[in-house]
């Protein structure tokens, strides 16, 4: 977190940034979180660390003033996130016959072995979760492709070709 998140947005800051509802709302829990509890718990850690002496030895204060500093960071990060982004609703997509941001699709690789995705914004990645960037090579090759549409996605081990199986909105 040290200050890639500014740089990030400096890069990006010429496209509009979308979000799921899903997302947003992760975001905004995180940021009510930090705001709440976190914030307030580094405060008052802070300030007993303090009341203990000379600060320039103190390890707790100086991990405490760091850490403090980092939560800022974060909360200005999501605020202007959240203020800034494009909020898309999945479920109220009208042309569900194409793929779009928010869209959850089943793909099916040469060897038959299916996968499923949901094309979401960059702040909402996880791999794991199933929940891609829309900006992502896969997802870059399946916007606006049809159900039985294939597509070839160049990644690093090698290109790959998919056929797109099913198109949700949810």
């Amino acid at each position: 977190m040290e200050g890639g998140e500014e740089e990030e947005e400096e890069k990006s800051s010429g496209h509009r940034r979308y979000l799921t509802r899903a997302g947003a709302e992760r975001m905004h829990k995180e940021l009510l979180r930090l705001l709440n509890e976190e914030r307030p718990k580094v405060t008052a850690e802070v300030s007993a660390a303090a009341a203990q002496g000379d600060r320039s030895e103190n390890a707790e204060y100086i991990y405490g003033k760091k850490r403090l500093r980092e939560i800022d960071r974060r909360i200005r990060f999501l605020q202007k996130r959240l203020d800034t982004a494009t909020i898309v609703e999945p479920s109220e997509q009208t042309d569900t016959e194409r793929v779009y941001f928010g869209a959850t699709v089943t793909l099916e690789d040469e060897d038959g072995a299916r996968v499923t995705y949901q094309i979401v914004g960059s702040d909402e990645i996880d791999t794991v979760g199933g929940r891609i960037s829309v900006e992502s090579p896969i997802a870059r090759a399946l916007l606006r492709k049809k159900v039985g549409d294939t597509v070839e996605v160049i990644r690093p081990r090698g290109e790959i070709e998919y056929t797109l199986v099913q198109i949700r909105y949810v």
